[in-house]
């Protein structure tokens, strides 16, 4: 029987955190043994009794945030202070430290706005890769198409370009439509950056995987110093596509739940 530690920082609205938390309930665990680890970190005292009636009926700890900022969520986007990612970084990176005292097979990473498909932990599991996450999509933007939380390279680049290859906007353009669409497609896909809903061995937490900042790269997000790191340490990054998770953006978007 595989060990699970799903765990995420969390500063949610109750709403939203409902659905999550239902959705973890929901997962298939046959033949996985699983406890949850979350990061206290909300200002809604209604989101705090949330996780608290959660851990009364599940194997769960719950750290405290001892941090008073604010994080300015709207229908249009979300803000993210330079303080506020390395904040949740250093929450990450407790989480997996809980992971590794408790010598857990795998970490899952779970970020509180998402709503999973029941098979999610069965099929990441059942990939055998060291890292990996599933798929979903957001409108980054109101006016935005739907994107992934995966990428190719760097920042956030969306299509394959090899060092010196020269290359006009048509064709990158072309060349990322055909990177979006390989993703809509059921299967298991390799990538440069992943985040939010990631799988995690023990190998991987073990050899030093995490979110501490990389002080020489100048990437916004500590998913990207995640991604450098792991890849150095000798990890590659996949993607799974087979069950695409809902991602609750914005609080419109738990309509998008009945479909």
């Amino acid at each position: 029987m595989k060990r699970v530690l799903i765990g995420s920082p969390i500063h949610q609205e109750p709403k939203i955190l409902s659905y999550y938390l239902s959705s973890l309930q929901d997962l298939n665990t046959e033949g996985i043994e699983v406890s949850y680890c979350f990061v206290d970190d909300n200002r809604s005292v209604e989101s705090k009794d949330l996780l608290k009636a959660f851990k009364q009926e599940h194997s769960a700890k719950i750290l405290k945030s001892y941090h008073k900022d604010t994080y300015i969520r709207t229908e249009e986007t979300h803000i993210w202070k330079e303080e506020l990612i390395w904040k949740v970084a250093d929450f990450k990176n407790q989480i997996i430290q809980e992971a590794l005292k408790g010598k857990y097979d795998y970490l899952l990473f779970v970020d509180s706005d998402l709503v999973l498909h029941p098979q999610t932990l069965q099929a990441l599991i059942k990939s055998k890769r060291d890292i990996i996450s599933e798929v979903f999509w957001t409108k980054w933007d109101l006016n935005s198409i739907p994107l992934p939380q995966v990428w190719v390279k760097d920042q956030y680049t969306l299509f394959h370009q090899k060092r010196g290859e020269r290359i006009d906007q048509q064709e990158a353009q072309e060349r990322a439509m055909k990177f979006l669409k390989q993703l809509k497609k059921p299967g298991i896909y390799e990538v440069g950056g992943l985040g939010a809903l990631t799988l995690i061995s023990q190998k991987a937490l073990e050899a030093g995987a995490n979110f501490k900042e990389i002080k020489n790269v100048s990437f916004n997000g500590e998913d990207r110093h995640f991604g450098i790191r792991a890849m150095a340490l000798g990890f590659s990054l996949y993607v799974d596509t087979h069950y695409p998770a809902t991602h609750l953006y914005r609080s419109s978007d738990i309509e998008q739940l009945n479909k």
